[in-house]
């Protein structure tokens, strides 16, 4: 079983930029990169928000970029996920598909996942159709109709880049507004390819070998119609990535992990949490980045009271 001081549990821009602090103070973190490498931004585009990137930046080549620096400073970078954390033991133990570890600190980046909407069709024509990557799987409908679900700010940006490719993109949205910050909304409301159906809910996704079209229902009139469809797209938000803890640490209700006010300490010493994996409301890349710095100033500082 391999010993080190610090694991980091997750590789988007948290995880990349607590083990770009942690390898500076000498650490030698080992990360552990999780079953999405690069995070959410990986299926993003154009990230043009990140400071100091005046142009913008593709989501893949930001990653890369934080992942180059913090091998250059000595981060050990893993390919696998964490199937199973023993929290209740010093140092903690965890398993992966690599083999077993060892560390006395550990600082959990693991991020959120994609919702579904649990409709009947949706799990049998993943991957047929029905997407919840924009980024990833838009290109495969050039000159197609595509529906999605949502009305935040990532649905509207995926609404946009969708009609890159598609000859409409039409947004479901369940209330007679959006949710989306006021300079998306107006983006995707000047967008000639883009229209919404208000107060809409998804009943069924209808096809056999491949999406054919979406049955929705007016929650006001209670009215359901067939809406023709090449692609079904869902954003409707994310659920974070804390089942393999176990409960071994304190859960808000929605299952973020709770953090003390003003750092990345957890109910438990020894213990950092950071990203998107403690923040249901920003979710922002740069937000993701700062908390994954005061992760490893927490663990560092941690570390050292220990010795």
């Amino acid at each position: 079983m391999e010993k080190r001081r610090l694991i980091i549990v997750g590789s988007g821009p948290a995880g990349y930029t607590a083990a770009i602090y942690a390898a500076r103070a000498d650490l030698q973190p080992l990360l552990f990169t999780g079953i999405q490498p690069g995070g959410q931004l990986t299926t993003t585009t154009d990230v043009e928000n990140w400071p100091g990137e005046v142009e913008g930046i593709m989501g893949t080549q930001l990653m890369e970029n934080l992942k180059a620096q913090a091998l250059r400073f000595g981060t050990e970078v893993v390919d696998a996920t964490v199937a199973d954390i023993d929290l209740s033991v010093r140092p903690f133990k965890m398993k992966t598909e690599q083999g077993e570890y060892e560390a006395d600190a550990v600082i959990v980046a693991t991020g959120a996942s994609a919702k579904w909407l649990g409709v009947p069709g949706e799990d049998n024509l993943k991957g047929k159709g029905v997407s919840a990557c924009a980024t990833c799987d838009g290109f495969f409908f050039r000159d197609k109709k595509i529906v999605m679900v949502g009305g935040g700010d990532s649905a509207m940006e995926e609404a946009i880049f969708l009609t890159r490719f598609a000859e409409t993109v039409t947004v479901l949205v369940r209330r007679d507004e959006l949710r989306a910050s006021k300079i998306m909304q107006k983006r995707a409301m000047d967008n000639s390819k883009i229209k919404f159906l208000w107060n809409t809910e998804t009943k069924e996704l209808i096809g056999t070998d491949k999406l054919e079209s979406v049955k929705v229902l007016n929650n006001k009139t209670q009215e359901e119609t067939d809406v023709p469809a090449d692609g079904f797209f869902v954003a409707i938000g994310h659920k974070p990535n804390t089942d393999f803890l176990n409960g071994q640490i304190e859960l808000d209700e929605n299952g973020y992990i709770k953090n003390i006010p003003g750092t990345s300490k957890t109910s438990l010493e020894g213990v950092f949490a950071c990203g998107d994996v403690i923040d249901p409301w920003y979710r922002q890349a740069i937000t993701s980045a700062g908390t994954g710095c005061i992760a490893a100033l927490d663990a560092e500082r941690w570390l050292i009271n220990q010795e």
